[in-house]
């Protein structure tokens, strides 16, 4: 019992290398997300953090700020589930 025991210590220590190792991989990725045909553009690194805004001078329009605003949620709910997709986990 106390081989078996060991191996699966082994085991789980070298499973947790792999997933940080991961993680810290994930953390340089970086995850585009758009909206309204390239005008909103957002990235988030692997790690969830924002990175950037990028927002064309087309869009902005100071008689449609909510419109700009809903390019903004659409672009990022875009990143965030591209990171969903990339993590193979729900983000919270």
């Amino acid at each position: 019992m106390g081989s078996g025991f060991s191996k699966l210590k082994k085991q789980a220590k070298q499973f947790e290398a792999q997933y940080e190792k991961m993680r810290e991989e994930l953390k340089t990725q970086e995850i585009v997300g758009t909206a309204g045909n390239g005008l909103v553009t957002i990235i988030l690194s692997g790690d969830h953090a924002l990175k950037k805004i990028e927002i064309k001078p087309a869009c902005v329009d100071p008689t449609d700020v909510e419109g700009l605003q809903d390019l903004i949620k659409a672009a990022f709910e875009d990143a965030h589930r591209k990171l969903e997709e990339a993590t193979g986990s729900p983000l919270l």
